[in-house]
């Protein structure tokens, strides 16, 4: 699940609009806006937020896959 306060905060350091960034990204406004409310994005959604944004592996890795690789403690 996608960490949409982490995207967000990432967008706004970046001193870009999310309105820009969709549009860098090939993606259209309204739907990067309906991505960020459900928390789900396409892989090429991701890889092109994360060229945009500029954001390393490990940023890219916490914002969009935080609670997807997750390991159970318990064994």
């Amino acid at each position: 699940m996608t960490d949409v306060n982490a995207l967000k905060r990432s967008i706004e350091n970046s001193g870009m609009t999310v309105t820009f960034v969709a549009e860098k990204a090939g993606i259209l406004r309204e739907t990067l806006y309906n991505r960020m409310k459900t928390g789900d994005f396409k892989l090429s959604e991701i890889c092109s937020i994360s060229r945009v944004l500029s954001l390393s592996r490990d940023e890219r890795d916490e914002i969009f896959f935080a609670n997807d690789c997750e390991l159970n403690s318990t064994s």
